[in-house]
């Protein structure tokens, strides 16, 4: 191997790893608060409420972090794209471990009355700013280091922090809660959001090690980079971006069912163990580790779009036998559900990153593909532990949760059809003159 090739594969090997244990370390974060709000918040932070009531109102603020994302995907994809990747990345990293380490000193409403929910909600807020700058920024750092012909292997990498960010949480809350006990709830639940410190470290020593990625460099060696990045991308690929979130309706919704309300739902409707459900949480996230890397690998060999279109109807179709599976009650047939649950969710996961992040010009990819990823978390994650909620508490079934599910995925594959077709390159296309979509 020659001089000048050794360098390019360690900094690609660099970037991989730098991309991934950050998704993982914001990830874990994210997800920790998703778990927590299903199982502890609802008493601790609004304690004067139903049990119904409180459900909702934790919820809530679950639906605040994804809320904000298109928030952060707009702050940080103009700095993404204005001064480069590696940058804004560590900032994101920063700002999502300050606000979990906070959340973890952060006393109920017990101590601070109302001001608790406030602050937690704020807290919540500055979270889903820094995970709506971290995935644009990190997938486009492995991508754009990647061979044009493993975009898809390669982006698909940092989508790893969410199975390993989910394996992680899940497994210190599960941990935790067994070491505390009954003390779960007033002491327990606070040490894996303080360990976040710990995880903050080592991926901030793993990022200062990255160089930026070449299609950046690029761009700036060029002189092409966009004074009003977000701007253009709005201005120029209106479409590529309201697809590109609408896409994810398939994926982002069922998800968010499939991880937390279903602590919900099993915990307080099938009256199954906590313990038993964070167990096959933890199994179905370890699977993933292998699934979402192996259909990125598959949408280079057969397509983008193919791949994804099979993981949506395979969504459709175990709408209903999902919640069957849970309403048995039986171990065994409730651990199938959640691990199909998330292998489906794989399908679409795997290959999304790239699908979503080709359609774009590198001087607005950050910009136009982290609007496009987390305007999805505001039509489709946010809300969709609170539809289920709502409609389980007006219905009393699951099947209108079902339903719901379904009417995501008819939506999401129109959104599939309508996104416009553009071909694999990694070069800058300049945004100012959009490239016409290339038709097959």
């Amino acid at each position: 191997m020659s001089s000048e090739t050794l360098p390019h594969n360690v900094h690609r090997r660099r970037a991989v790893i730098a991309s991934t244990v950050g998704t993982t370390i914001e990830w874990y974060d994210f997800f920790l608060y998703g778990t927590v709000a299903a199982l502890v918040f609802p008493s601790l932070f609004f304690p004067n409420s139903s049990p119904s009531a409180g459900v909702l109102a934790s919820f809530t603020t679950l639906f605040v972090g994804f809320a904000a994302r298109p928030i952060g995907a707009a702050i940080f994809g103009h700095f993404g794209d204005r001064i480069g990747r590696k940058a804004t990345l560590v900032t994101t990293l920063l700002l999502m471990g300050i606000a979990t380490t906070l959340m973890g000193v952060l006393p109920g409403y017990s101590t601070l009355g109302v001001a608790a929910p406030i602050l937690l909600t704020l807290l919540r807020l500055l979270q889903g700013i820094g995970v709506g700058g971290e995935w644009g920024g990190s997938v486009l750092l492995a991508m754009e280091w990647g061979k044009t012909t493993r975009r898809g292997l390669m982006a698909s990498m940092p989508q790893l922090g969410v199975p390993l960010g989910l394996l992680l949480s899940t497994s210190m809350v599960r941990l935790f809660s067994g070491i505390s006990g009954d003390g779960f709830t007033s002491w327990g639940w606070r040490v894996p959001f303080l360990f976040s410190t710990v995880l903050i470290a080592i991926g901030l020593w793993v990022r200062l090690r990255v160089l930026e990625s070449p299609d950046f460099a690029e761009v700036k060696q060029q002189q092409s980079i966009e004074r009003q990045p977000v701007w253009v991308a709005f201005r120029n690929h209106p479409r590529e971006i309201l697809t590109s979130a609408c896409v994810r309706l398939s994926e982002q919704a069922p998800f968010y069912l499939f991880i937390t309300y279903v602590l919900t739902y099993g915990t307080k409707e099938l009256k199954l163990p906590r313990s038993e459900l964070l167990n096959d949480t933890l199994i179905a996230a370890a699977l993933g580790i292998i699934s979402v890397p192996l259909f990125g690998y598959l949408s280079d060999r057969f397509g983008r779009r193919l791949v994804y279109g099979i993981g949506i109807v395979c969504t459709a179709l175990y709408a209903f036998p999902y919640f069957g599976l849970l309403n048995t009650r039986s171990s065994g047939l409730v651990l199938l559900a959640i691990v199909v649950s998330l292998l489906v969710h794989d399908i679409q996961y795997g290959p999304q990153a790239a699908l979503i992040a080709e359609s774009f010009g590198t001087n607005v990819r950050y910009s136009g593909a982290g609007m496009g990823y987390a305007l999805a978390s505001v039509i489709a994650g946010g809300p969709a532990p609170l539809i289920a909620a709502a409609l389980m508490q007006r219905t009393g079934s699951s099947t209108s949760i079902s339903w719901y599910i379904i009417i995501c995925c008819v939506l999401a594959m129109g959104a599939l059809v309508l996104m416009p077709r553009r071909p694999e390159t990694t070069s800058a296309v300049p945004v100012s003159q959009p490239t016409a979509p290339v038709t097959t």
